[in-house]
């Protein structure tokens, strides 16, 4: 197993509470208790429908254009998505008013819609479904996000 470290800084009194709480609930030391505690509030937040958001980062990716060409468009990463501005057509100019979301392990174009933070969107409530390997070819999700972004 892959193990990961972080540090977190904390004040006097939050370190006595989180020693106190680590120590009651029976923990060897304030990280592991920090580790339950941490995937605890993920699963909550989960059960309330608020999905984790997506992480984006500057990028390029490939992309399947119409007519089958596919180039590598500068945008925005997230994986298992990329936005970038333009269209099927290919990429847009400044203020264009069209971004387009893309499923990048298959390099195809999942809907444009108008702004990038509509895609961003599409793509954070597409995420569960595609984690569940559930993704269809038409989704009532994507047409839905694609009527409200006209």
């Amino acid at each position: 197993m892959k193990v990961a470290t972080f540090t977190v800084r904390a004040d006097v009194h939050q370190s006595a509470r989180w020693k106190q709480a680590s120590a009651g609930e029976g923990f060897p030391s304030v990280g592991a208790w920090a580790a339950h505690a941490l995937d605890a509030y993920l699963k909550a937040r989960a059960r309330a429908g608020r999905p984790i958001p997506l992480a984006w980062r500057r990028g390029r990716f490939p992309v399947v254009l119409d007519g089958g060409q596919e180039v590598a468009m500068p945008g925005f990463l997230s994986p298992p998505f990329g936005v970038f501005r333009g269209t099927a057509e290919g990429r847009g100019y400044q203020a264009c008013h069209r971004h387009t979301l893309v499923h990048l392990p298959e390099r195809r174009i999942v809907a444009t819609l108008r702004t990038y933070r509509q895609c961003q969107a599409l793509a954070a409530e597409l995420a569960p479904v595609i984690l569940r390997g559930d993704f269809p070819e038409r989704s009532p999700i994507v047409e839905r996000h694609a009527r409200e972004s006209v």
